[in-house]
C-alpha cells in the first residue's frame, strides 16, 4: 500500500552512504525530512535532481529539514556520487527495494525505479507525495514549497 499524504511515514531503516544506519523516526520531533527516491546515481536526470537539491540545500537547512536521497545503488556508489557532485545531504542505499516497497514507490513503465519525493513533518506525517519521472527540478521546488507552508502554519 502506498504511503499517502496525511498518513504516518513508514519507520524504515536507512543505510547511509557514510556507512551508518538510522531510522526515519530518529528525525521525529527534530527536523522535517525530504525523502527523494530516484532511479540511479550518475545518470543525467538523477544527477540533475540531486544537484537541484544540493543547490537549494541552504534553503532546506533554513526550513529545518534534512534531505535524504534513496536509490538501489550501493553505499560505495552513493559515497562516490556524493563526493563527485559535492552533495551535502544523506544518500540511502536500497538494493533490495525495501524502502521503495514500504513507501509504495512504483516503477515507471514497469521498468524504471520510480522518482517520487516525500516531505515528512516533524511528527512523522507525510505532507507531500510527488511523482514525476522526467521533471527532476520540480521535486526540489515542490518539497521547498511544502516545507514553507508547514513552517508558516507553525
Amino acid at each position: 500500500m502506498p504511503a499517502t499524504v496525511g498518513s504516518k511515514a513508514p519507520d524504515v531503516v536507512l543505510h547511509l552512504h557514510d556507512g551508518t544506519t538510522t531510522k526515519l523516526s530518529d528525525f521525529e520531533q527534530k527536523q522535517s525530512v525530504v525523502l527523494f527516491f530516484y532511479p540511479k546515481d550518475n545518470t543525467p536526470v538523477c544527477t540533475s535532481e540531486a544537484c537541484s537539491f544540493r543547490d537549494a540545500y541552504p534553503d532546506f537547512a533554513a526550513l529545518d529539514a534534512v534531505i535524504i536521497g534513496v536509490s538501489s545503488d550501493t553505499q560505495q556508489s552513493h559515497k562516490s556520487f556524493a563526493e563527485k557532485y559535492a552533495l551535502p545531504f544523506l544518500l540511502a542505499s536500497d538494493p533490495d527495494g525495501t524502502l521503495r516497497k514500504a513507501f509504495g514507490v512504483s516503477r515507471t513503465f514497469g521498468l524504471l525505479p520510480g522518482r517520487t519525493t516525500y516531505v515528512i513533518d516533524q511528527n512523522g506525517i507525510i505532507r507531500l507525495s510527488f511523482s514525476s519521472q522526467f521533471s527532476a527540478a520540480k521535486h526540489m521546488q515542490r518539497a521547498k514549497e511544502t516545507l514553507t507552508e508547514i513552517n508558516k502554519a507553525n
